[in-house]
């Protein structure tokens, strides 16, 4: 059985050529069978790729031999299927939106906690601990106590900074703060955003919920739930172990057994989270598709249009 290795990555760098990148990038890409999303900006480069483990390490080799990546770490995942169908390299103005500007990871972002040394940080009263993901993700886990700022996108979060009275308290003393993310990159752009703002204690974990959740063991565990992860595994817990969670291809958004259950579900159409915000002419539309997805895979053949690519 042929399987796929996928690489995860992302590195804060300054990159004020990363233009040039983009088509010699492409060209190593496809000339190694490797599909993906890579995004790049002056900030850096943020990615998830999969394909062959030969080809998918030459893309790897490739981008280190620029000094500035030399050291670019990464995550691997292994699938019986391919990932992804399509390889798009692209320019952006951050490689992770926040729209904020002037906030530069690189030189401002907060103090790294390892796994192993997390929970006696979010177990301190005197820390106010973070959730920076988006609200499904938030839905489905988190750690014990944290909070949820119930966001639809991570560039919603400075707004809810602002006005979180956790983060300004009466006493006007700006509070210790641990942040969290899912792999670690939108926690150094909210921790670099903190300092900013004259926060003096700020941390964010290392590797984030993917890397504690393969480092603690269940036992010891502060996580509460799964792991909403951007592939094909849909959501990940200890060990990181694929969950019973599906995915709703119209949203994006992870579903349990009782989505899967409800009338409002239609596989590759709509779900109890979307199906009030699409009008019939597009659940239309996704019916076609969805028709067309499996047609190809009765035929064993690649639908491409059946799994848009996901950047971690």
């Amino acid at each position: 059985m042929t399987e796929f290795l996928t690489a995860a990555f992302y590195k804060f760098v300054e990159l004020p050529d990363y233009a040039e990148f983009q088509a010699p990038l492409r060209a190593c890409c496809d000339a190694n069978d490797v599909k993906g999303t890579i995004l790049l900006a002056t900030e850096g480069i943020n990615s998830t790729i999969a394909g062959p483990s030969a080809g998918v390490q030459a893309v790897l080799a490739y981008l280190r031999r620029d000094p500035r990546l030399a050291d670019l770490q990464h995550k691997e995942a292994w699938s019986a299927k391919a990932p992804f169908y399509r390889m798009k390299v692209r320019l952006k103005r951050e490689i992770v939106t926040l729209g904020v500007p002037g906030i530069n990871p690189t030189r401002m972002a907060g103090v790294y906690v390892k796994p192993e040394d997390w929970n006696t940080l979010i177990s301190d009263p005197d820390v106010v601990v973070i959730d920076t993901r988006n609200d499904y993700e938030v839905g489905i886990g988190t750690f014990a106590g944290a909070l949820d700022p119930a966001i639809k996108s991570f560039a919603k979060l400075p707004e809810w900074i602002a006005q979180a009275p956790a983060l300004h308290p009466a006493t006007g003393k700006k509070p210790k703060v641990a942040m969290f993310c899912t792999g670690g990159i939108r926690c150094e752009k909210s921790t670099a955003l903190l300092r900013s703002q004259g926060f003096d204690d700020v941390y964010h974990l290392e590797g984030g919920i993917l890397k504690y959740l393969e480092t603690i063991p269940l036992e010891q565990s502060l996580w509460q739930g799964q792991c909403f992860v951007f592939d094909e595994r849909v959501s990940v817990g200890h060990g990181l172990k694929p969950e019973q969670h599906s995915l709703c291809r119209a949203c994006r958004q992870p579903l349990d057994e009782a989505d899967l259950a409800s009338a409002l579900f239609e596989a590759g159409v709509s779900c109890p989270q979307c199906h009030a915000t699409t009008r019939e002419c597009q659940k239309n539309s996704a019916r076609e598709r969805q028709r067309q997805w499996e047609l190809a895979k009765a035929r064993q053949q690649v639908h491409i249009g059946a799994q848009p690519n996901a950047i971690i």
